[in-house]
C-alpha cells in the first residue's frame, strides 16, 4: 500500500478551487487501485491523505487532466505546500475506527 500526503496553507479558495477540489476526490475515486482518503486541519495547514494498493494507481491521479488543472494553479489559492509518498509498510489498530484502509500484508 501507498500513501499520498498532500499537506498545504491555504490563501482565498473562489468557485474554481472548491469545483476542482471536488473533480479531484472524484476522480480518484474512480481509478482502480484507489482505497479511501482522509484529510487532516489545524489552525494553520490542511492535510489530504490518499491510500492506494499502487504506485501506478497513485501516478494515474497525478497524470489526471483535473490535477494537473488545479496544480497549474496552485499558487491562486496556496500559500505553500508539500507532497509526500511513501509507502506503508504496516498498519493495525483496535479495529474500532472504520473506513480506513488496511495494508493486506507487511512488506520489508
Amino acid at each position: 500500500m501507498y500513501t499520498s500526503t498532500f499537506t498545504f496553507a491555504k490563501k482565498q479558495y473562489d468557485d474554481d478551487f472548491h469545483r476542482l477540489d471536488q473533480a479531484i476526490a472524484e476522480a480518484a475515486k474512480q481509478i482502480p487501485g484507489y482505497l479511501g482518503e482522509e484529510a487532516w486541519e489545524n489552525d494553520r495547514l490542511i492535510s489530504n491523505v490518499y491510500y492506494w494498493d499502487s504506485l501506478e494507481a497513485l501516478q494515474a491521479l497525478m497524470r489526471h487532466p483535473t490535477h494537473l488543472q488545479a496544480k497549474a494553479r496552485q499558487a491562486e489559492w496556496l500559500d505553500g505546500y508539500q507532497v509526500v509518498i511513501s509507502q506503508v509498510l504496516r498498519t493495525y489498530g483496535d479495529g474500532k475506527l472504520s473506513g480506513l484502509p488496511l495494508a493486506t500484508a507487511a512488506t520489508p
